[in-house]
């Protein structure tokens, strides 16, 4: 858990309210933690995502010699040289790209699911072929439909195979690509 950078309100005179001109030792303190944490994140990333950070190229071996590193104190003194570098980091830019990466996954897994509910739809009715062609009118239905018939066949053998036989799902997997390739 990150702590934001919180703002302390500074007067005319360069102190904050309680007459201090710099941060208290526990501000620092919680800001360390925090960018420590962030090295910890950094640290589970793989190395491919870690190319696509703002990293120093000092940060970024730090960070691979802590991913190669076994041993209980010698990660945990890598871990505390990753968070040292990364007081130099850019934090927010950091964060940031893993926000994007966290929330993105979500919203492919939506589209997924959805993409998921429409092949269901489209195997049990052919309502459903109606309406994803009033949304695409641009698709090829001659080919939808081979692969939904083929889909429908393939499901219909399934439902009669014996317990413990491997069920077909080349056409049901054809039908989400299919989709897939449609909707993008």
């Amino acid at each position: 858990m990150s702590i934001p950078d919180t703002e302390i309100p500074v007067d005319d005179d360069g102190y904050d309210e309680n007459g201090y001109d710099r941060p208290s030792k526990s501000q620092v303190k919680r800001e360390m933690h925090a960018l420590l944490d962030l090295g910890k994140q950094l640290i589970e990333l793989s190395p491919e995502r870690l190319r696509q950070l703002p990293l120093e190229e000092r940060l970024y071996e730090a960070i691979r010699t802590a991913q190669r590193t076994t041993g209980r104190e010698g990660r945990r003194r890598q871990i505390h040289f990753v968070g040292k570098l990364m007081r130099a980091a850019p934090a927010d830019d950091i964060r940031r790209q893993l926000d994007v990466w966290e929330n993105g996954s979500r919203e492919e897994t939506a589209a997924m699911h959805r993409l998921e509910g429409l092949r269901e739809r489209l195997i049990a009715d052919d309502e459903a072929l109606t309406e994803l062609l009033s949304r695409y009118p641009g698709a090829d239905v001659q080919h939808l439909r081979a692969v939904i018939r083929a889909a429908r066949k393939e499901a219909q053998q399934n439902a009669a195979l014996l317990q413990g036989q491997e069920p077909q799902r080349k056409q049901y997997r054809a039908l989400f690509q299919a989709l897939k390739s449609l909707t993008q």
